[in-house]
Parts: structure tokens; sequence; C-alpha cells
């Protein structure tokens, strides 16, 4: 059973949906352009608040990168695996986050840390800053960032109420996760798979198509397409996280410089195992009418 947040219990944000709500019904009496403006700036909001747990990590990277003194005797990264961690605390007892987002947040820490270790031992990047609540070379707050992916995946699937056609089953995705995570150790001493990997992405989900409602009726894109989107918005991110210097890449030691594009096909396999793993607690539910046919149900 999935329990639902709590955020429309807040008093700011009680008042905040009665008056979306009746913004609503006013773009609704407009009709055409009235109504596709407000559908479109639901959708943002609806992303925007998808995207708390990841938004509120870059602010706090920025933020200290930008204003953090130098000469505490906390180092920046310890300080940003506490915020992070008090972060998460806040939007589980806040009920800002339901039980299975924290559940799967959980996950992908462990997930995202055994890869830091990994990566960094083999100089794929670094973390250049001193730090105490580290595991080898890598800081704890680095599996947090791994942990907004997951949270995003998680939270947006209950906001804009997931449905699928012709989605792959378990038995097909779960081997497939495993295989494009195996891949980022294993290519380090074989054959890189990723091209074999993109074919079998291909193959498992490109005939599915992903639902999402924004308001009242369920929209659609080729499943596929939202991968590559959410990829997308990752590497954006991790220009960010760069360019607050969180960790530099060996093309980056002699300063900034965008992340090579070459990266997004890494996130692009990275997401899917994010997706997969998501699949885990929030299990796929079939559209059961024909695509063309708009599904009704009551606004979030």
């Amino acid at each position: 059973m999935l329990h639902p947040s709590s955020a429309r219990a807040w008093p700011f944000l009680a008042r905040f949906i009665d008056r979306e709500a009746r913004f609503a019904q006013a773009a609704a009496a407009r009709g055409g352009l009235a109504l596709a403006g407000y559908e479109f700036l639901r959708f943002g909001v609806k992303q925007a608040w998808a995207c708390l747990y990841g938004g509120l990590m870059l602010a706090l990277l920025l933020g200290t990168y930008l204003f953090y003194p130098r000469d505490l005797p906390l180092a920046r990264y310890d300080f940003l695996t506490l915020a992070a961690l008090t972060l998460q605390v806040l939007l589980v007892r806040l009920r800002l986050e339901t039980r299975e987002e924290a559940l799967v947040i959980a996950l992908f820490h462990l997930v995202g840390t055994g890869m830091e270790i990994f990566k960094t031992a083999m100089g794929s990047w670094v973390y250049p800053e001193p730090s105490l609540l580290r595991i080898g070379g890598v800081p704890l707050f680095t599996g947090f960032m791994y942990a907004a992916v997951g949270s995003y995946i998680a939270r947006a699937w209950r906001l804009f109420d997931f449905r699928f056609t012709r989605h792959p089953p378990l038995w097909a995705t779960l081997p497939f996760a495993l295989a494009a995570y195996g891949n980022f150790f294993l290519h380090h001493y074989w054959f890189d798979l990723r091209w074999v990997l993109f074919g079998a992405a291909f193959v498992l989900f490109g005939r599915g198509w992903i639902h999402f409602r924004i308001w009242h009726d369920h929209r659609r894109m080729p499943l596929l397409l939202g991968f590559a989107l959410v990829a997308l918005f990752i590497w954006f991110a991790e220009n960010i996280g760069t360019f607050a210097g969180a960790w530099i890449y060996p093309s980056q030691r002699d300063g900034w410089a965008m992340v090579s594009p070459a990266k997004f096909g890494s996130w692009f396999l990275l997401m899917l195992l994010s997706y997969v793993l998501v699949t885990l607690v929030r299990r796929p539910v079939s559209l059961p009418l024909p695509y063309d046919e708009p599904v009704r149900s009551h606004a979030s």
C-alpha cells in the first residue's frame, strides 16, 4: 500500500492548493489557450515539487561553494553530509516524503556509495576537499546525490499518477538493471558494453508508453523519451555540481569546464537503473484503455 504525502495538510500549502483550484476552474471556463497555459504551468509546478530533494541538494552544493567559511573546523564536505542527513530526516518527519520514497532514497544511497568508492579508486573523478565523514576517497554526502535521482522518480510517479502501456515485466528489467550497474565496474577491466545495453534498453522499453496526469486527463509520451529527458536534466545538474567544486573530473583539474556530453550515456544507463529500483516499491500499473482515449480521474 502506498502512503500519500501530507503536504496538502500544511496551512500554507493548503491555501496554495485552494487558490490553485480556483485558478484552474477559471482557466477551464475560458478553455483553449488559457487551459493549455494552465496545464503547462501546473506541469512545471509538479516537476519542481518532484525535484524537491534534488533541488535542495543542489542549493546546498552551490550555497556552500559560495558562502561556506573555509576556516571553520567543520569541513565543507562534512557539513554537506550532516545537512543532507538532516534534510532527509526533516522531509520524512514532516511527511513531505512518503515511507516508500524514503526507502528508495536509502537504497540509492547504498548503490551510489558503492559505485563511488570504486570509481574514485579508479581515478574516474575525485573529491578534492578534506573531510572526516568519508569511506576511502568518498565523502558520505555523495550517496545523497544519487538518492536525489531516486527521490525524483518516486515523487514524480506519485504526483503525475503514472500509468503505462506495454511496460516490460520485472523479470526482464531487473537483470537489465543489474547488467547496467555491473558495466560501470566491468568496463575498467573488459569491454564497455554500453552500446549493447543501449540496444537492450530499446528492445525492452522501445514499445512502451508512459501516461502522466497533469490535471484531469492523462497525457502520454514514449517511455524512452521520458528516460532521455530525465537523463539530460541530470547531466545539467552534474554541471552545476562540478561548477560548485563538489567533485571534479580529470578534464577539470586545470579549471572548470562543461562535463563531456558523452556522460549523457552514462547517466541514461544510471537513470534506467534508478527507474528499475523504484519499480521494486512502486509497481507499474497498466493503462486499461487505448492510448487515444483520455483517462478521467480526480485532480491531485
